[in-house]
């Protein structure tokens, strides 16, 4: 039987990071209660059209960088079932900070509050009511609903703002597999990014979003930000065992790519990930955020490691295959990813310089953070450990983030930010 967790029924509403967003312009920075107040950086602006261009030349608010000091962990090597994760998938904060863990190997959710301690399950297994069976991804709507995405069971699946009440919205025209994306605005509406089955092989590769109301409502279909998009690749032609032709590729290794996330203003943050040009975008409004870096170079050991991987994962389905693609590049991307935080704030998780004596060694996790009017605050530098590909939820002061430790366990751990 599944449990039925407290669910807090109220939210704060966050008026004047709203407000900010909505004004878009450098002013609005004044109005965020939580801005650090101090050294300003050598910044530039422009306007072209409806384009406001912030782009920061040196310093930061905060003048040094800050690091992520964590307060609170969840999970366990052994002990209660409750504390074992087998695949976080996804993770949601409410304004109580209780967090909410999706399970992907579990089909399960779980309730933990602002301590650590169990709360309850909250969704679990299966193809009833509110039970799930592909879910990959929750966030929370700004009444205190919790949103699960499960394509599996062709749905949307809501639980709250009270105890024991859900409600379900169905997921029309979908591809039953696949990534997923879904997030929340300050609106009340709800997105999900994933395949659609009627539409063209360009946007089948990229996805669409659709945007649904408070109510469930079919709002839009929206073409995915990055469907025009083409990551240089390589790839490999095979015969298939029914005699027909198939192809694999692979992305070529420090190759631009488009990179977007959604806003909780209801628009979007993107970027190719080649040039420290950032746009975000709400409605006809955009704010690009630009700033100056020196690129990084790949170094010869990440070259050949990664040269090496390729050509073995591609010679797997044709033996003779030569590379026959672009060389790869002298310098890296300016950054991997795109991520907002509930405040409204970006997180540009940047690249950085791999292990020279040992290239499978992964980057240590550093952000950029940006105040949503363009503002650089500084940089944010996390522990070894910590796993940004498993969306962070970022709130003002605070991180919540999946690590994975020894023996590859799984937890989610509270970090506070601190600043020298």
């Amino acid at each position: 039987m599944t449990e039925t967790p407290r669910i807090p029924t109220s939210r704060a509403s966050r008026p004047a990071p709203a407000a900010c967003v909505a004004a878009l312009s450098l002013a609005a920075v004044a109005c965020a209660p939580d801005t650090p107040s101090g050294a300003q950086p050598d910044v530039v602006t422009d306007t072209i059209g409806d384009t406001i261009v912030v782009r920061t030349i040196s310093g930061s608010v905060w003048g040094a960088d800050a690091t992520l000091v964590p307060e609170v962990s969840i999970g366990e090597v052994d002990g209660p079932e409750e504390y074992l994760f087998g695949a976080v998938a996804s993770i949601a904060v409410d304004d109580d900070h209780n967090v909410y863990v999706l399970d992907w190997q579990a089909q399960e959710i779980r309730q933990y509050d602002a301590l650590g301690d169990y709360v309850g399950r909250l969704a679990r297994r299966g193809e009833g009511p509110g039970e799930l069976a592909f879910a990959d991804r929750i966030a929370f709507l700004p009444d205190g609903r919790l949103v699960v995405s499960d394509q599996r069971n062709g749905r949307i699946n809501l639980f709250g703002p009270g105890a024991n009440e859900r409600d379900a919205w169905p997921l029309r025209d979908y591809y039953p597999s696949g990534p997923n994306r879904l997030w929340t605005d300050s609106a009340g509406r709800t997105y999900t990014r994933h395949f659609a089955l009627s539409s063209p092989a360009y946007d089948m590769l990229a996805g669409v979003i659709i945007v649904h109301g408070p109510d469930g409502t079919h709002l839009d279909t929206l073409p995915s930000p990055a469907a025009d998009f083409d990551q240089a690749e390589l790839s490999a032609t095979f015969t298939t065992p029914s005699g027909g032709m198939g192809l694999r590729t692979e992305p070529l290794p420090f190759s631009p790519e488009a990179l977007w996330a959604g806003h909780p203003q209801g628009g979007i943050v993107r970027g190719v990930s080649s040039d420290y040009r950032i746009d975000l975008q709400i409605e006809d409004r955009v704010i690009r955020i630009e700033r100056a870096v020196d690129p990084i170079p790949v170094a010869p050991a990440e070259r050949d490691h990664h040269r090496a991987l390729i050509t073995e994962d591609l010679r797997y389905v044709d033996p003779d295959w030569e590379w026959n693609g672009p060389p790869i590049p002298e310098t890296k991307p300016v950054f991997k990813r795109l991520h907002s935080g509930r405040d409204g704030r970006i997180w540009v998780e940047l690249t950085g310089l791999g292990d020279a004596s040992d290239p499978s060694i992964g980057e240590r996790v550093r952000f950029d953070v940006f105040e949503p009017n363009g503002t650089y605050l500084g940089a944010v530098n996390a522990p070894a450990d910590f796993m940004a590909s498993i969306n962070p939820v970022f709130d003002g002061d605070y991180v919540w983030a999946v690590t994975r430790g020894e023996l590859d366990v799984q937890r989610v751990v509270r970090y506070r930010i601190v600043r020298e």
